[in-house]
């Protein structure tokens, strides 16, 4: 599996990136970079879940992308833009603090 496997649904997000999103911290560039990147981590976090869990969950600020378990050969893709506001107040308690994971392109592929 890699993330030519759901290249429709990546398309689609783009399609809706265009249309849709006003202002986003990312030129449309750095938004398909970003969305393969993320299908790569959800892949591996799909392929390398525990037995009984069912997803592969990958997100940055912008954008979630969900793999779930389903009866056909492909997992069921979910690829969400997380909403933001810069007046919303931080749910993290002052004594934790918030873990940023670079997104890059050094995720190799593999091919199954």
């Amino acid at each position: 599996m890699t993330s030519q496997t759901f290249q429709s649904e990546i398309s689609a997000a783009i399609s809706a990136f265009d249309k849709y999103i006003i202002c986003l911290g990312k030129s449309r560039e750095d938004f398909e970079a970003a969305l393969g990147s993320l299908m790569l981590k959800a892949i591996n976090a799909y392929e390398n879940r525990p037995p009984g869990m069912r997803h592969g969950i990958a997100l940055d600020p912008h954008v979630t992308i969900i793999l779930s378990q389903s009866d056909g050969a492909k997992p069921l893709c979910g690829i969400y833009f997380n909403l933001h506001s810069p007046y919303q107040k931080s749910s993290l308690p002052s004594t934790v603090q918030r873990m940023n994971e670079p997104v890059s392109e050094e995720t190799k592929e593999t091919e199954d």
